[in-house]
């Protein structure tokens, strides 16, 4: 049996373990929760002050150019890239995932629409993201197109047929986290003559990802989580090279233009992927982002992107172990695959009574994590500044909370709105 003993001897061997400094992680606090929101960098508020009132209180607006303001979202395109397989050049940051989603989505369409015009269905789950499944029925709408959603991930491959035009996923499932095969769905999908849109959210930053290995056709992501990048930060978006200049996006604004400051009255669109982009930048947010990914690349001397994924995998592993062993019959189901070339960096438990009360109980004593409705309980596990400890800790909680049935108390049975 794992003891607390055992896991301070895990954090002590851990080579990761000098990540944790980068970040200010309040005491008293196990924090599972950065598949939604990520930890804030030490570095960030500085980061911030130095935008503030050096670059913008002092310099004005000749920070455009003096602080290169102008080409922050290629900047930290560039970085991000390095996280999810992408060449230099080809990812860039701007607006939001569901934004960008909606730029990709259209293309791919418009694409299929003109050479191959009989293929008229986008494919995805019922379990995807209800924000890419909102984008994609507004867009099913506009295009003549029809949304057919599966019910489990091996129905997919019934609908790679000649009437699919794009099959659009999440790597990892948001509730559940489970992960999907890219690259072999993606082939699949180019078998069947198909185009893939891929949701990056809950795997940037989380595990290796390969774009352009996996062959990928479009990719969009979020900032704010593994990516440290702080609330509401702006998200990336990704053109395979051979589709970049094939379509105008359909949010045709000043920045995407190919000379914005000629201030033409017609559009042109910008080369390559910078014609993705719309309207000004969001410095503040860019350069607050920037410190979030650059916590991220921090690891590459110590093994990378494969060595998060081995830490994410030991210490989802273990948090399976200790639930199922110290919670036994308090009803805990495990959502996540077992299976860990199906598991994203979070772990799932349904529990038909009290879940969302159970998360607030926990969340009173330290640890966070979040819900999911129906019954989902999550907790994401970020190898950057999680311990094995903190692991154990949370499931002595958590046990703590379901045998002493504290959760049952109204305070924490009250829903507040997010959840």
């Amino acid at each position: 049996m794992t003891t607390r003993d055992h896991c301070l001897a895990l954090d002590a061997a851990d080579a990761l373990a000098p990540l944790r400094e980068q970040f200010a992680l309040p005491a008293g606090t196990i924090y599972l929760d950065g598949n939604s929101l990520g930890v804030l960098p030490k570095v960030t508020p500085a980061r911030l002050q130095q935008v503030v009132a050096d670059e913008w209180g002092r310099d004005l607006i000749t920070s455009w150019n003096k602080a290169g303001w102008i080409t922050l979202p290629q900047r930290v395109g560039d970085k991000i890239a390095r996280l999810v397989g992408a060449g230099p050049g080809e990812l860039v940051v701007t607006d939001s995932t569901s934004a960008n989603l909606f730029k990709v989505l259209s293309a791919a369409l418009a694409i299929q629409h003109a050479e191959a015009p009989r293929r008229t269905r986008i494919v995805s789950e019922r379990g995807n993201f209800p924000t890419d499944l909102y984008i994609a029925e507004s867009l099913a709408r506009q295009h003549g197109a029809e949304l057919v959603l599966v019910d489990d991930a091996h129905a997919l491959a019934a609908c790679l047929d000649e009437r699919c035009a794009v099959l659009m996923l999440t790597q990892v499932d948001y509730r559940s986290g489970r992960l999907h095969d890219m690259a072999a769905l993606t082939r699949a999908a180019h078998d069947a003559g198909a185009l893939t849109v891929w949701d990056l959210a809950h795997s940037a930053g989380a595990l290796p990802v390969d774009l352009q290995g996996a062959d990928a056709d479009f990719a969009v992501g979020c900032g704010y989580k593994y990516l440290n990048g702080g609330p509401g930060a702006p998200a990336f978006v990704w053109v395979h090279p051979r589709h970049v200049e094939r379509f105008w996006q359909p949010l045709a604004g000043w920045i995407g233009h190919a000379a914005p400051f000629d201030f033409t009255p017609g559009y042109r669109p910008a080369p390559g992927i910078a014609r993705y982009l719309v309207g000004t930048p969001p410095i503040l947010s860019l350069a607050a982002l920037e410190c979030g990914v650059d916590t991220v690349l921090a690891a590459e001397p110590f093994g990378g992107m494969a060595a998060l994924r081995a830490k994410s995998l030991a210490l989802t592993r273990l948090f399976i172990e200790l639930v199922e062993a110290r919670c036994a019959g308090h009803g805990l189901e495990l959502v996540t695959p077992r299976d860990e070339a199906l598991r994203g960096s979070q772990v799932s438990w349904r529990r038909a009574e009290g879940g969302y009360a159970i998360v607030q109980a926990l969340i009173a004593r330290g640890v966070v994590g979040d819900f999911r409705v129906p019954d989902v309980m999550r907790f994401g596990f970020t190898p950057l500044y999680t311990r094995f400890v903190d692991v154990w800790d949370a499931v002595e909680q958590l046990r703590q909370v379901l045998e002493s049935g504290q959760w049952r108390r109204p305070e924490f049975n009250q829903r507040s709105t997010v959840t």
